[in-house]
């Protein structure tokens, strides 16, 4: 299928050949018929793309915050990759769209194929031929009401939402700055509610607009006819709310608020403008300055918008689905009309140049729609499955034969998100005897993106196609976490070498059925992404401190620091808690150090659960204490470890430096240009071990081991108790 993507570091525009994406469990797959463009967010963020890199860290200083924090915790290489892999990476346009219904997931009831739906979200309602849709971000399209209006949902939720939040009531006076695509949409909408309104902006087409569309007087913002008019309508007052839908780096919006709202007005933006509230107008009006969040309650809530968790509706009367169904029901009724916004209907084939029309000033336009053909091309109306292939098993073990040094290990990714391109690929792709056969995502652009960057044969959203093909000789599964164990289980039953990353498994449940794939299979070869105990500095430092004949201490502090809000990491309920996803690092690195399998843990935690200890005790007497914390200062080392025995200190310093206190000290030289956390070792040996047919870098039980402490610790949260574990090796 075809997909409008842009490079935000060079700009480009394209049309893209992407896969079909996958049609998900609570969602719909839909094709579209109509999609807008949002003459205003989408192209500010083409003209951001436009920028040198200064100017885009001038139009961005909350992402270069995040920048130099990743800077202080993972080093400069890291993240210079990660950075440069976001911004060289193609990037979706469009939220705003309407189409049919091709495929219904599981748990959808309310629509069924061939119905017409409106859907939003700058994720799921993109400029492609097809995307998946979550429950909560489309709505049918009411009897009667034409594709090409319903695809104005979205952006008519975000001005919905705005007339909300400035609460109007019959008979007040508003006034509207900006009268863009949404401005012209805020007029009506508040048109409907019986307010009079003044509409403000320097376009005197858009002005002439907004008169035919229903407002009492429009206006140039210099003009004194606009003064004038909210005098008029207002005895003198000044009106009683504003609703700020302008752009761009000027304070005249906000200045001409404040001159023109009466004592104790309302301001509501909703759109994206300087934001220099003048003090002393503000406060001697004591004016109420509020802020529309988007498309309405719901959104940038993953619960809300993906997993589809409904506000109850007597708590939370206008989510963001309700406001979508809302405003069509108003277009339906004819009480909006949108068909006059409508300046240009492109066919989609032609986005590239519409967008470079629209930029480029050749194109003037208050919005603009993409047309789609009718008709799909033959063989790609029908979204892949995710069956697990038949797999002939004899339940006796699988080796992997070994093959010559000119044969390339054919590898295959299930998943392609910041970690896989920033940790795991860029390794791989310069490493001699490997060949990036096949990477496979729920989304069709990630798959693309991987596919163009890294050099794949073939990207794919059909992971039945990856399953079922012998020459792929082992499948990387770097999903979101809650995927791990079920994707691992069919990659063994499939007779493939898996590298999953961590964790392996959120529960006992989910671990016994990786456990029983083995048994069923025969296939043990699986490697967990534990790549602490690869770290070169560790290792040498492990040498350095040699045998010991007693038993060890060994503190591990993790400063983790506090997610940011929205990070999929916060959803307990599915992906589990923090330490369940990544405290296996921690418990690996501390066994493979002490050279056993833990044999009982003990957890205790803040309130909240916020700041964890971890105490494992090993056969020989040894403990190994790791302090887990959220609280800590973001400027101090994300890891610090020291392993005291036999009189001797192991020292390591966020894989930065490291040392060893004995007889004579040894130090590491600092290591000023890497923070090497063992990533590309790991995966050497990885490979080795496919190619060789040669025993796995880790034994599965020290993997099972460590996953089974790693679940422990919730259990000992719960009971206040150690939890003895039982022993592997």
């Amino acid at each position: 299928m075809k997909q409008v993507v842009q490079n935000y570091k060079s700009g480009e525009l394209a049309v893209l050949d992407v896969p079909v994406p996958g049609c998900k469990p609570g969602g719909v797959l839909v094709r579209s018929a109509y999609s807008l463009i949002s003459t205003g967010t989408e192209l500010m963020k083409v003209s951001e793309a436009g920028m040198s890199m200064v100017g885009k860290a001038r139009s961005r200083p909350d992402q270069v915050a995040k920048v130099m924090q990743s800077v202080a915790t993972n080093g400069v290489p890291a993240t210079y990759r990660k950075v440069m892999g976001k911004l060289d990476s193609y990037t979706p346009l469009g939220y705003s769209l309407c189409g049919v219904v091709e495929q219904v997931g599981t748990g959808i009831g309310d629509v069924k194929v061939g119905d017409l739906v409106a859907c939003a979200g700058n994720e799921h309602a993109l400029h492609a031929e097809l995307n998946w849709v979550p429950k909560n971000l489309y709505t049918p399209v009411p009897d009667g009401l034409a594709p090409r209006h319903a695809a104005f949902g979205t952006v008519g939720s975000i001005a919905m939402q705005g007339v909300r939040r400035g609460e109007p009531q019959l008979g007040e006076v508003a006034l509207v700055i900006g009268l863009g695509l949404i401005g012209q949409l805020v007029v009506q909408l508040l048109g409907a509610c019986g307010v009079l309104v003044v509409g403000v902006d320097p376009d005197p087409t858009r002005c002439e607009l907004a008169a035919r569309l229903g407002a009492a007087s429009c206006g140039d913002p210099a003009s004194a006819a606009v003064e004038a008019a909210v005098a008029e309508l207002t005895d003198g007052h000044g009106v009683d709310q504003v609703y700020l839908a302008a752009g761009g780096g000027s304070n005249q919006p906000v200045e001409l608020a404040a001159r023109l709202c009466r004592d104790r007005g309302r301001v509501v933006d909703i759109g994206k403008c300087r934001l220099d509230l003048p003090w002393n107008a503000y406060y001697e009006k004591e004016l109420d300055v509020r802020f529309s969040r988007s498309y309405g309650p719901g959104r940038y809530d993953p619960e809300y918008e993906l997993e589809g968790r409904d506000y109850p509706i007597g708590y939370v009367r206008w989510t963001e689905r309700r406001n979508l169904a809302c405003f069509l029901d108003l277009v339906a009724r004819g009480s909006v009309d949108v068909e006059p916004l409508v300046s240009h209907v492109a066919d989609f084939d032609d986005a590239v140049e519409t967008y470079q029309r629209l930029k480029d000033g050749d194109l003037k336009a208050v919005a603009v729609l993409f047309r789609y053909p009718e008709k799909a091309a033959e063989g790609e109306a029908e979204a892949p499955s995710v069956a697990v292939p038949a797999v002939q098993r004899t339940g006796g073990a699988v080796s992997t034969p070994a093959r010559s040094a000119t044969t390339p290990v054919r590898l295959a990714f299930v998943g392609a998100g910041n970690y896989a391109t920033s940790m795991l690929l860029p390794h791989l792709a310069q490493r001699d005897g490997v060949e990036l056969s096949t990477v496979v995502t729920t989304t069709a652009l990630s798959a693309a993106n991987a596919q163009r960057k890294f050099g794949f044969a073939e990207a794919t959203t059909d992971l039945d196609a990856v399953l079922g093909d012998k020459s792929i000789d082992a499948v990387f599964v770097v999903t979101r976490h809650s995927s791990h164990a079920e994707l691992t289980r069919k990659a063994l039953l499939a007779g493939k070498t898996v590298f999953v990353e961590k964790p392996l498994a959120l529960t006992e449940d989910e671990l016994a059925g990786v456990l029983a794939a083995v048994e069923e299979s025969g296939n043990d070869r699986v490697q967990v992404g534990f790549n602490r105990r690869f770290a070169p500095l560790l290792t040498e430092a492990r040498e350095r401190f040699g045998t010991r004949t007693g038993p060890a201490s060994l503190r591990y502090l993790v400063n983790a620091g506090r997610l940011q809000h929205g990070s999929w990491y916060l959803q307990q309920g599915t992906e589990g808690s923090r330490f369940a996803g990544e405290g296996g690092h921690f418990i690996d690195t501390a066994s493979w150090l002490l050279e056993a399998d833990p044999v009982s843990v003990y957890a205790v935690a803040t309130s909240g659960n916020d700041d964890l200890q971890v105490v494992l005790r090993y056969p020989d007497g040894s403990t190994a204490t790791i302090s887990y914390v959220t609280t800590g200062a973001p400027g101090f080392p994300k890891e610090t470890l020291d392993l005291v025995a036999d009189g001797k200190v192991l020292r390591l310093d966020d894989f930065v430096r490291a040392s060893v206190y004995d007889r004579k000290r040894w130090v590491s030289s600092r290591l000023p240009k890497a923070r090497d956390k063992g990533q590309n070792a790991e995966l050497a040996a990885f490979v080795k071990a496919v190619r060789t047919g040669g025993p796995m870098p880790v034994p599965l039980e020290s993997l099972v081991a460590t996953t089974a402490a790693t679940l422990a610790v919730r259990t000992g949260l719960a009971g206040g108790v150690p939890v003895e574990l039982a022993r592997t090796r």
